[in-house]
Parts: structure tokens; C-alpha cells; sequence
């Protein structure tokens, strides 16, 4: 499945700075920035609850925010893109 990852993290506090770079890692883990704060990730069902339970394993839901739109199936192969190129293929060989 193809999901759009988006997220505000509260850094008011060193709390929040941890908090944020906590959620950029695990995003990370699972796909490729193409934002500040943006993702596409290319996962099975399985990999979505994954990454899920490890964002709400990590927010304070009370001040931070993530939205994970699931898009339809090949979504990311048909993006229309202005401006610098993309750097990674969302279908490409993952490396960590």
C-alpha cells in the first residue's frame, strides 16, 4: 500500500525535541522523507500497524499531531512533482 505520512511535533520543550526526532527516525525506518516533515511509504498491512503502534508508542496525542493518508494502490508511481527532482524511486530498493 502506498501511504503519505505527514507530522507536527510540539518542540516547546526538549520533551518535544526528543519527541520529534524519535518520529523522524521511525518514519525513516519505513520510507523516504520528501519533506521536512513528509514521507511516502511504500508497506504491507502489517507494515502499516508497525509503523502505527510506533508513532503512538512515541506522541503526546494531547499536542502533537501525525496523519498517515493512505492512498490508492500506485499513487506514489504517478506524483506530478514542480521543482527539484525527487532523489529516490518510493518503489526502489530500501537501504537503512
Amino acid at each position: 500500500m502506498d501511504l503519505l505520512v505527514t507530522y507536527d511535533v510540539d518542540t516547546t520543550t526538549p520533551e518535544g525535541q526528543q519527541r520529534l526526532r524519535k518520529v523522524a527516525k521511525i518514519c525513516e525506518a519505513h520510507g523516504h522523507r520528501v519533506q521536512k516533515s513528509v514521507f511516502e511509504i511504500v508497506c504491507t498491512e502489517a507494515g502499516k500497524v508497525r509503523l502505527v503502534a510506533a508513532l503512538q508508542a512515541t506522541i503526546q496525542p494531547a499536542i502533537d499531531s501525525v496523519r498517515i493518508y493512505r492512498l490508492p494502490a500506485t499513487s506514489l508511481d504517478d506524483v506530478e512533482h514542480l521543482g527539484k527532482p525527487r532523489q529516490v524511486d518510493p518503489r526502489g530498493p530500501f537501504v537503512i
